[in-house]
């Protein structure tokens, strides 16, 4: 079994608030975290799998079946199928405001769950369980394997590459028929699987959403609602621009990236490293691996953007900590990279003193005096760190 580096901080909470929500994809492994840690919990775990037909049964009552339980620790795993329970938690808490009475684990962000944030605001604290991260798999597994597979333990763990694909292309198909729909996003089958390609090869691009919306015959509000759920339902991220009080230009529209490398690749047909290489996605590929695995380590005081001017200024990544720009990313596939002239202009506008070009190479060095070039690795073991130190 890998490690997985949240369960530390699902612990913690777990002794400071009443309920500690799990949220994240599909198949993310929250049932096999939580099973970890209801092993090491002080009192006794009552474990409820909402999909189960014999476990719903026993909520026919929950008021008396959870009050049955009241010096246990209860989870319910799948909470979106039975999202009428919060008002009822919301009670039972106000009665005994115990830290770790409920873990809660869900299949789509507090937005999307919608009643929770208003039942339980205050006694909740929500942690994202992502894919397996570079992290947790570097002692045990090849990094490569990582970015081409995706960090979905299914598909990750397979036994060959054929076989984690096989498993993509299913968990997409069943995440499109069933997951999405029950989760109340409407449309055809085909049609957001037309979108999901559409967006796999515009993986990195800057979103354009009236021409998506002319390609799939439908309108650009509808196409923007689409993109919202879609990053409420862990799937694809919006990488924001930052403006900054500068006389120029900005690109105002949001980058798009599918979350997971190995989903990305499955929709564009790359299923080996040979065919990644040969691919015109390699690129942007290697660039949104590289920011999702950045975004995981960042402390939530922190912000992370994109910085494009009409001039030619350009930077992949900026970490923005209370409106200060705390370091700035490019983002280079290449065992060469240089400095360019896009990256320079960006690094004066932003007046950055830390600045980095992560890139497939196996030194840390200095290319300039304000910027360094390292691995993604290096950058998350030494540079990170004293980015974000004492940030919480």
């Amino acid at each position: 079994m890998i490690e997985r580096i949240l369960k530390k901080q699902v612990c913690d909470n777990l002794e400071r608030f009443p309920v500690v929500g799990i949220i994240g994809p599909r198949q993310v492994g929250k049932t096999t975290l939580v099973q970890d840690v209801m092993k090491d919990l002080p009192v006794n775990s009552v474990y409820l799998d909402l999909e189960r037909p014999s476990d719903l049964n026993k909520l026919q009552e929950p008021e008396l079946y959870l009050r049955s339980h009241v010096d246990s620790c209860v989870v319910l795993d799948e909470i979106q199928r039975k999202t009428d329970l919060f008002p009822l938690l919301r009670s039972l808490i106000d009665e005994n405001r115990r830290p770790g009475r409920f873990i809660i684990l869900g299949s789509a962000s507090p937005r999307l769950l919608g009643a929770s944030s208003e039942s339980l605001a205050g006694r909740i604290c929500y942690l994202e369980l992502t894919p397996f991260n570079i992290l947790e798999i570097r002692h045990h597994h090849n990094a490569h394997e990582h970015w081409l597979r995706g960090g979905f333990p299914e598909s990750f763990l397979a036994p060959t590459t054929r076989d984690a694909f096989t498993w993509m292309e299913a968990f997409i198909r069943t995440y499109l028929e069933q997951d999405l729909p029950m989760l109340g996003l409407s449309g055809s089958h085909a049609l957001m699987r037309r979108f999901w390609n559409m967006l796999a090869h515009f993986h990195g691009g800057i979103l354009n959403a009236s021409a998506f919306a002319r390609g799939l015959g439908i309108s650009t509000p509808t196409i923007q609602r689409y993109l919202d759920f879609l990053e409420d339902a862990f799937i694809i991220r919006l990488l924001q621009p930052y403006f900054i009080n500068v006389k120029k230009r900005l690109v105002k529209s949001p980058k798009v990236y599918f979350r997971d490398s190995g989903l990305l690749h499955d929709l564009v047909g790359v299923r080996s490293m040979e065919q990644l290489y040969s691919n015109i996605i390699i690129g942007p590929s290697f660039e949104g691996y590289v920011i999702e695995q950045i975004r995981n380590f960042i402390p939530d005081v922190f912000s992370v953007y994109y910085y494009r001017t009409h001039n030619g200024g350009e930077c992949d990544l900026v970490l923005v900590e209370s409106g200060e720009v705390a370091a700035t990313v490019e983002i280079k596939f290449s065992s060469t990279p240089t400095i360019t002239r896009g990256y320079t202009s960006a690094v004066r506008d932003l007046k950055s003193t830390k600045n980095f070009i992560i890139a497939p190479v196996t030194e840390d060095y200095a290319i300039r005096e304000d910027v360094r070039v390292c691995s993604l690795e290096h950058f998350l073991d030494d540079h990170l760190p004293g980015i974000t130190e004492g940030k919480k």
